[in-house]
């Protein structure tokens, strides 16, 4: 039972990273718009919408197993509250952090139509803080990651999507010029 657990804790762990970093690139390619027009921006929203939940369904597949998981000894208030536990009290922290960040997300999507445009926003940028806090997690609590190559290529992940994001929304947040209303021909 063992090794069940402790490998359900580990891949459920690396797929809610891998889920989480495609949902952050989905929601970057819906905020920009970088596709155009195909695949449509509704597609796009519903992927997204779907790697966020599939994202919470791993992390509590991974929450789970940690608690029943015998090599760790991990209890309910460890999973919850960050610096409480003995086992990589700091590298754990990291994860709790991301789990909450990721919960208000979510759950502020849920509710959107119920929030300002500007609440939503704020928490949703969270996205990006959620994304560094849960890679910290994994680099410094996942046992798969020793290795040099994995590590790696999750920093260079890592990298990749925070300077791609920051590019992405400065080049959507940039001033366009004004369009004339001449520009359009009139309806008839």
């Amino acid at each position: 039972m063992h090794q069940l657990t402790w490998y359900t804790a580990r891949a459920s762990g690396l797929v809610a990273w891998g889920l989480l970093l495609a949902s952050v690139v989905w929601g970057l390619l819906l905020a920009t718009r970088v596709l155009g027009k195909r695949p449509t921006p509704a597609w796009i929203l519903s992927l997204h919408r779907f790697l966020g939940a599939l994202t919470v369904a791993f992390v509590g597949v991974h929450i789970v197993a940690i608690l029943l998981d015998t090599y760790t000894n991990f209890s309910v208030v460890n999973v919850l509250v960050p610096l409480t536990g003995t086992w990589h009290p700091l590298a754990v922290a990291f994860g709790i952090v991301a789990m909450y960040l990721l919960v208000a997300v979510e759950v502020t999507s849920l509710v959107r139509d119920r929030l300002s445009a500007k609440t939503w926003r704020t928490v949703h940028l969270l996205s990006y803080f959620l994304f560094a806090t849960a890679t910290l997690h994994m680099l410094t609590a996942g046992t798969d990651v020793r290795a040099i190559v994995a590590t790696t290529a999750a920093v260079m992940l890592g990298v990749m999507v925070s300077f791609g994001s920051t590019a992405l929304y400065l080049w959507r947040t940039e001033p366009s010029a004004p369009r004339s209303r001449r520009a359009y021909p009139a309806p008839q």
